[in-house]
């Protein structure tokens, strides 16, 4: 099991693929195309085995069942092999972010996008699940 890809309603799709390409630079559009049964257009942004299908909507229309809404997503989670490489191409195109408390198996960081979208990049410093998968207050 992996995830293959997420969707997520953006208004500007252009702002959000550049903000994913600076966090990783292996990243491309994968494909384009318009959007059926209502205005936009929708893009397939991401590498071989994993991509974002960001849908850029005309009109924001309210009713379920016309667009997909992003209220509710929280935050999107990536796993990164860099947690301070990803930081530092953040910061140095003016993206603002922070990093949680130090844990002993793992570096979070949050930056947002253009669009408002939260992400989360996550560094595991242990291979063993019962430690990348130790919550805080089971470390002390």
């Amino acid at each position: 099991m992996y995830l293959e890809h997420a969707n997520i309603t953006v208004e500007n799709a252009e702002k959000t693929m550049d903000f994913l390409k600076t966090a990783f630079p292996d990243f491309a559009l994968r494909g384009e195309g318009e959007l059926q049964n209502q205005s936009g257009r929708w893009f397939h942004f991401g590498n071989d085995n994993f991509y974002f299908a960001l849908q850029q909507c005309d009109e924001h229309l309210s009713h379920v069942g016309t667009r997909y809404l992003n209220d509710g997503i929280n935050h999107v989670g990536m796993v990164v092999e860099d947690v301070s490489g990803v930081r530092s191409r953040l910061e140095e195109r003016g993206y603002s972010g922070y990093e949680t408390d130090r844990h002993p198996f793992r570096r979070r960081i949050y930056f947002y996008d253009p669009n408002g979208i939260e992400w989360e990049f996550v560094q595991y410093l242990s291979t063993r699940p019962e430690e990348r998968n130790l919550y805080e207050e089971q470390a002390s």
